[in-house]
């Protein structure tokens, strides 16, 4: 979904189009992944941050036109509203320094950007949800100047045949409704990119899947929408009901949503997402990309509208195709070291759990991953999930016991420094020892001095820009 569109609207028999190219690309994508099984591939990571431009009274600023056009970097994007911005890193080796790489990338592109937001009379900032974010800010007039968007926004809502409902129960109870997609650009997020051999692909995805219920609590950084105290992560509940549409026919209302947990592990290939995709999915945008081809153009597009937490892409290295999972689970911030913590605890921990089902097969059950998910995503750290072996443990235990562990085996089987290793770890285990997430600070703040988002907002800022984890902000 990172490319511009040429359109907006499309006739019945684009969608003809494209389906069949669809179709043939699907074929052509298994016969691709059959070939490249012989191939070695080294193991690559990256990042994509989303973030907020904010005003100096700490609301949404639609200003990312002119604030990229300023900072003219090609890693930066817009993103769906005016007030989103998207950066990314290079994809490095996951191997010796690769996190302190990435450390450096993000936070120099940061540094960078701050000072251009700041010409704008603006800020930067990453967070899950912004605090101050009204329902009023999220019309179309806010959203990017973008073909792509409109017409997602478009299709989506033609899938849909009817407004956007939102209906959150956490602390507080949230109803609402919404006419647009716009919903969607509330929810800010840490993308971590791992590029993968196709002969363990699918055992990948499953143990990403797996990582999710931790991941998400660790991560958690959006406890409000609205001026409600909903989920530790309300990002979760919010972006699959704001782009609540589903497959074709009886699967419309059915388990098969366009973001999602997923259905079900992947068996014996990643293959089964793609032809998931094919089979469940009504294309939304039959964009006219010439004929199907081995580069997969139609495929990677339809792809890009369905937003699996787990989501497998198709990439290209020298014509040959490759496989990354990206790992959309984590809340953006609340600093860059704590994001690069996350990016650690999710690549150590995802390759152990994938050595592990290699060798002795999912030892959780889908459905208590998928429970788990859900849990640690409105409860974070103070609930209990089901382990691998089938009984119910708190989940703050369960990650200090049993999780860093395997995720300091997993980054000393690919090889990151030590020093890299036990420093990344350590902050996630500070975080988890002392309970505070950046949800966690968001609420005690929230509950020793009222409900001042803006107030709020302004000494999230600041502990941000100072850089010491989230773990020792103090209230």
């Amino acid at each position: 979904m990172g490319q511009e569109i040429a359109g907006v609207s499309f006739t019945a028999r684009d969608f003809e189009r494209f389906s069949e190219h669809l179709r043939d690309e699907t074929s052509r994508l298994q016969h691709l992944l059959s070939d490249a099984l012989r191939l070695h591939e080294t193991r690559y990571a990256g990042i994509e941050l989303e973030a907020w431009l904010v005003d100096k009274a700490m609301r949404p600023a639609p200003l990312n036109d002119a604030f990229l056009k300023l900072l003219n970097d090609p890693l930066a994007n817009a993103e769906l509203a005016k007030f989103n911005i998207e950066f990314n890193t290079e994809p490095v080796p996951l191997t010796g320094d690769a996190i302190s790489q990435l450390h450096r990338q993000l936070q120099n592109a940061w540094s960078n950007a701050s000072q251009q937001a700041q010409r704008l009379e603006g800020e930067l900032l990453m967070i899950g949800i912004l605090p101050t974010l009204a329902q009023d800010d999220l019309n179309v007039l806010n959203m990017s100047d973008m073909n792509r968007y409109r017409a997602l926004n478009e299709q989506i809502l033609a899938a849909r045949g009817k407004p956007v409902k939102l209906d959150i129960s956490g602390e507080d109870h949230l109803k609402l409704t919404h006419h647009d997609v716009m919903l969607e650009s509330a929810a800010t997020s840490l993308q971590l990119h791992t590029q993968v051999p196709v002969n363990v692909a699918h055992h990948f995805y499953n143990a990403s899947l797996m990582a999710s219920a931790p991941m998400v609590a660790v991560c958690a950084n959006s406890p409000f929408l609205f001026g409600h105290s909903l989920w530790q992560e309300t990002r979760i509940p919010l972006f699959e009901q704001a782009i609540e549409a589903g497959g074709f026919a009886g699967a419309a209302h059915g388990p098969v949503k366009r973001v999602s947990f997923g259905s079900d592990y992947a068996r014996h290939s990643i293959f089964e997402c793609f032809e998931e995709n094919l089979a469940h999915y009504p294309v939304l945008l039959p964009v006219d990309l010439g004929e199907a081809s081995d580069k997969l153009e139609h495929l990677r597009l339809h792809n890009g509208t369905i937003w699996r937490w787990n989501r497998p892409l198709i990439g290209f290295n020298g014509g040959k195709p490759h496989i990354r999972i990206e790992h959309r689970v984590p809340a953006a911030g609340p600093t860059v070291a704590d994001m690069l913590a996350n990016a650690a605890f999710y690549y150590g921990l995802s390759h152990a759990l994938c050595d592990r089902i290699i060798a002795y097969g999912t030892e959780l059950a889908f459905s208590d991953a998928r429970d788990n998910f859900y849990k640690a995503a409105r409860y974070g750290l103070n609930t209990a999930i089901v382990d691998f072996e089938g009984t119910h443990q708190p989940l703050q235990q369960f990650i200090l016991e049993t999780c860093l562990p395997l995720a300091a085996q997993g980054l000393d089987k690919l090889g990151i420094k030590t020093a890299d290793r036990d420093k990344y770890l350590g902050i996630i285990a500070e975080r988890v020892e002392r309970q505070q997430t950046g949800s966690d600070w968001q609420q005690a703040f929230i509950a020793e001095y009222g409900k001042d988002f803006g107030r709020m907002s302004r000494y999230y800022l600041h502990h941000q820009q100072q850089g010491e984890v989230v773990s020792r902000w103090p209230i």
